[in-house]
């Protein structure tokens, strides 16, 4: 049973640190919150003490703040001057971290408590590193340390040109593990993971410059993703070589004419005859589920039940279920089993055109009905099908030999099949995985196509495909999808920013409750329309869909827009200031990302532009 260690006080922590000449020190804390009250609190123990480089720190703010205005009331500036101790995490300003980096490496101050998840963030060493915790705070709660993120933070131990050693201490506190601790510091590090991810700018790029999707597959497969998988395929390739090369053995030894050839084909051709049999049909209900399974589709009018009184007028298909209209105008749904005829003219799936379906059919019926199949047809194709195997397979020993030859050379073939099937089932997982690299794209070139922005037979990038592939911005699909739909025609600087930002902005990232007009809304409304199109298409082609849209990212830009004060802004959204300034220029690199698409967008480029202007002003950047 872990034990729960009470946190050792700051101040306690830095004047044990002090007395062993350990400082400067970068300590790490489980959350933002408390890195803030630990500065706070050490500064307030330390505040009698006599630092002489309390006047050099507050000349390094002044001259600082001629150049960042927006750090002048930070509530961390008198902890920073007087205490020599500073927090520094994602929830502060890039500005305020900037100045803390800076007096850190100039040797202003004695201690910087920050969090673990910012570890490979901080760009300045200390003498030592304290570590609190054996866990991470993460968006899906507490996360155990890696090796690799322990070494990370650990690597800030040791300055350049000071310090023949760096130390690391592990002190006390809530989420502690010494054990935990001690072995991952002796842990080799964690493997690398590959972030190469196939997206849809990656692939329209990719195919605008090698032309067919051969070429791009050939450039996927360099990448370091596939790298991984090489030892896999290396072992399942000696694997295939080695039973090739004992059949090759075998049938050398043999007196008979048979090559590898023909025993992988054999293979083949058994497996085939085992799935022919295994599909095949036994009963009347099988045959005739599979004949609908293919012949109801949208725009034909169905018979339901035994009576075949009941027509509805299908208009879509799922696996095993259908919906349609009936003569009365309403919606039915109901199993594909309970359809008792099908008829087959495909009608329009206007509103109107329902009305004329069922009249022709009611005139016609008897004469445009689909045949049902039978089961000793269904049986006798199979039947037919089986035979060729066999007698493919009959093809495979040579024609010159005797009957008893002949025999012996299918006894011999037969006996070789567990290799051939081992070296067939290890292509297949070849194949697997290379597909692991390419078949992303591949979905990803499907969704394209279906709206527009490459063509999937001609392996060709359309000319809404080019513009979209100069996109730098998240989710640029739906972002080419919005101006495809001028949806950003006559909109004004803030609904553009409004709409940019609750598409950029983190999903689970609460900006306040701030008020939103109605205007802002119903473009958003609209936008979450083209947002669940797109989404549709990228779940049936395998795709994980987007996240949905933040409205209060909307209302939070809407405001900075619309001249909110930044002290205001901070206030009523109750937001990290750090976060804050986060969103906003995301928002504002996005909207430069469209204001760059003059030549097609005009209208959106140039309200895209303003919005931009207007968005990255100080505080933003």
């Amino acid at each position: 049973m872990k034990l729960r260690m009470p946190e050792m006080p700051p101040a306690t922590l830095l004047t044990a640190l002090g007395s062993y000449n350990l400082l400067p020190a970068i300590i790490f804390l489980p959350t933002r919150r408390r890195c803030d009250e630990a500065a706070s609190e050490a500064a307030l123990g330390r505040r009698a003490a006599d630092d002489q480089r309390r006047e050099a720190r507050r000349d390094f703010m002044r001259s600082f703040v001629e150049e960042h205005s927006e750090i002048r009331s930070h509530r961390h500036w008198d902890t920073i001057i007087r205490g020599g101790v500073a927090a520094h995490h994602a929830g502060h300003m890039p500005a305020w971290k900037l100045v803390i980096e800076k007096m850190m490496s100039a040797g202003l101050l004695d201690a910087i408590f920050a969090t673990a998840t910012v570890a490979a963030g901080v760009d300045f060493p200390a003498r030592t590193v304290v570590v609190t915790v054996a866990d991470r705070r993460s968006a899906s709660g507490w996360q155990p340390l890696t090796a690799s993120e322990l070494q990370q933070m650990t690597g800030r131990a040791g300055r350049r040109g000071k310090d023949r050693v760096g130390f690391i201490v592990a002190a006390p506190g809530p989420h502690q593990n010494p054990q935990r601790i001690a072995g991952l510091l002796a842990a080799e590090p964690d493997k690398l993971d590959s972030q190469f991810r196939a997206t849809y700018t990656s692939l329209l790029n990719l195919l605008d410059a090698f032309g067919n999707f051969s070429q791009v597959r050939a450039i996927a497969e360099r990448s370091f993703a596939y790298r991984n998988l090489l030892p896999r395929m290396h072992e399942l390739e000696r694997t295939s070589d080695e039973n090739e090369r004992q059949i090759r053995a075998r049938l050398e030894a043999s007196p008979l004419n048979l090559t590898v050839g023909a025993v992988r084909g054999l293979e083949r051709l058994a497996s085939a005859r085992a799935r022919l049999l295994e599909l095949a049909p036994h009963t009347r209900r099988e045959v005739l589920l599979r004949w609908l399974q293919k012949v109801v589709q949208p725009g034909r009018v169905v018979a339901v039940g035994r009576s075949g009184k009941r027509l509805v007028l299908v208009t879509a298909r799922s696996h095993d279920g259908v919906t349609g209209v009936r003569e009365d105008g309403r919606t039915a749904s109901f199993a594909l089993e309970r359809i008792g005829r099908v008829f087959a003219p495909l009608f329009s799936l206007k509103p109107k055109s329902a009305d004329e379906a069922f009249d022709e059919i009611h005139a016609r019926g008897n004469q445009l009905g689909l045949p049902e199949p039978r089961l000793r047809d269904a049986r006798s194709e199979e039947a037919e099908a089986v035979k060729l195997v066999n007698d493919l397979i009959d093809l495979l020993t040579p024609a010159d030999l005797t009957k008893a030859q002949r025999a012996a050379a299918s006894e011999l073939m037969w006996l070789l099949q567990p290799e051939a099937v081992a070296i067939e089932r290890a292509a297949l997982q070849i194949e697997r995985l290379r597909a692991e690299v390419w078949e992303p794209f591949e979905r990803c070139a499907r969704v394209l196509d279906r709206f527009g922005y490459l063509e999937f037979a001609a392996e060709r990038v359309t000319e809404r495909g080019r513009w979209l592939a100069d996109l730098r911005v998240d989710r640029p699909l739906l972002i080419g999808e919005a101006l495809q739909r001028d949806l950003f025609a006559g909109l004004e600087p803030v609904r553009a920013a409004a709409l940019i930002a609750a598409l950029v902005a983190d999903e689970d990232r609460d900006y306040g409750e701030l008020e939103i007009d109605d205007a802002i809304v119903g473009v958003l409304i609209k936008f979450e329309e083209i947002a669940f199109e797109v989404a549709t298409e990228e779940w049936q082609q395998g795709i994980e869909a987007a996240p949905e849209i933040n409205f209060s990212a909307a209302a939070a830009a809407a405001h900075w827009v619309g001249g909110s004060d930044w002290i205001e802004l901070v206030r009523e959204t109750r937001a990290e200031e750090g976060d804050l300034v986060r969103l906003l220029s995301r928002t504002g690199e996005a909207l430069l990302q469209i204001a760059g698409l003059r030549q097609t967008h005009p209208e959106a480029a140039r309200t895209a532009a303003s919005a931009a202007e207007i968005i990255l002003r100080e505080p933003v950047r």
